[in-house]
């Protein structure tokens, strides 16, 4: 069965661009213009993924993806002109999975759609081994390797792999990483979280001053690097 895709935008353009490239990619395409419309379709119509504009005529789309939120777990790709560092980590503090600026090339966006759709496939069931470019994590277990060596991690330097290989290729926020390891008060010690992506960096990547599997979302957070 085909993956269903809920594009919601009331830019007549986007439908006509995205629509068929999403066909012929194999998924169910259903539109949405404005925000009370797409509540109905996604309620009604269980999309497996939402590709969500935030400039809706009727609603802001943060506030259709903080009501989405309550009875979907649908992954969302934000697709906005918005560029402001503080939409992106709002929409993703929300539940967005991902973020994508207009205007955006056709190829980046359907790469990021896959992850998206492999991160929801994967929470399905949860995970508890993964590997990706010769790094392997068992969550389990507690151990990680490269290449068949061990590495020793601290326990918080675990503690944020282990959040990443959740989310792997999908934006982590800072505020959501520094809450689940260092509680509410650290919310906004991102210095803080800078080392220690640092520390870890300097242990799971073949070339710390070039990372490739921890990759920085500028001023927003961390995405892990998924497999294909």
């Amino acid at each position: 069965m085909n993956a269903r895709i809920l594009v919601i935008d009331d830019e007549a353009p986007i439908h006509r661009f995205l629509k068929p490239a999403l066909a012929a990619s194999g998924y169910d395409v259903l539109t949405a213009e404005n925000g009370r419309q797409a509540l109905h379709l996604i309620a009604t119509a269980a999309p497996d993924l939402i590709v969500l504009d935030l400039g809706l005529p009727d609603m802001d789309g943060k506030d259709v993806l903080a009501q989405a939120r309550q009875f979907s777990q649908a992954p969302v790709i934000v697709l906005s002109a918005r560029d402001r560092e503080a939409e992106k980590i709002a929409a993703l503090d929300l539940g967005a999975d991902d973020y994508v600026e207009k205007p955006f090339a056709i190829g980046e966006f359907m790469a990021r759609l896959r992850a998206a759709l492999r991160h929801a496939a994967r929470n399905e069931k949860e995970i508890s081994h993964f590997e990706v470019e010769g790094l392997s994590v068992d969550l389990e277990r507690r151990l990680v390797n490269r290449n068949g060596a061990p590495i020793k991690l601290t326990p918080k330097e675990f503690d944020l792999l282990a959040i990443l290989v959740r989310h792997a290729g999908k934006v982590v926020t800072h505020k959501q990483i520094l809450t689940q390891i260092w509680g509410q008060a650290h919310a906004e010690d991102t210095q803080y979280l800078r080392v220690f992506v640092g520390q870890l960096r300097a242990k799971i990547e073949p070339s710390p001053d070039s990372p490739r599997l921890i990759q920085t979302e500028a001023g927003v957070g961390y995405r892990l690097c998924a497999a294909e």
